[in-house]
């Protein structure tokens, strides 16, 4: 699985549960009628119930400079989830769970269902809106490490 290249995203939710964040490669589009996207989440993972029970989520599309901010909601550092979500990189007043300000695609939806497998659980998110921004490259991971994918111009 280490040469499936994915973007990097960082879902965040909030609600009843609270706020929290994490670190994903395993995020696609699933169909545009309805408009959704599915997440992958470790059973594993302390916010695992967070998003099953929150049912509102923010996958946020990190640019070639978020890899940092990868890193922390990967869990490979002491930072605690409220000091990371407290950054002034989030956004917390608009669409009711964090939003990257510098994303480069931000997607607000609920979670219409969810299934488990193995190790994972698969949230089908059903999208309310949609945020992006054309000014920067992507991160996406590939054979273990991080690499930026560039913007290309459009010639006339």
């Amino acid at each position: 699985m280490s040469n499936l290249s994915a973007a990097v995203n960082i879902v965040t939710t909030d609600g009843p549960r609270g706020p929290a964040g994490i670190t994903v490669s395993a995020a696609c589009s699933v169909t545009d009628s309805p408009p959704t996207m599915l997440v992958c989440v470790n059973r594993s993972s302390y916010t695992h119930d967070f998003f099953v029970e929150n049912k509102r989520v923010g996958i946020n599309v990190l640019a070639a400079e978020h890899e940092a901010i990868a890193m922390q909601f990967a869990g490979a550092s002491d930072v605690s989830m409220s000091d990371r979500l407290a950054a002034p990189e989030w956004e917390h007043d608009v669409h009711g769970v964090p939003v990257l300000r510098e994303a480069v695609a931000t997607v607000i939806g609920r979670v219409a269902d969810h299934r488990s497998h193995g190790s994972h659980t698969v949230l089908f998110v059903e999208v309310d809106a949609v945020e992006s921004r054309e000014d920067t490259g992507g991160l996406v991971y590939f054979q273990r490490r991080f690499h930026t994918l560039h913007p290309t111009e459009l010639s006339a």
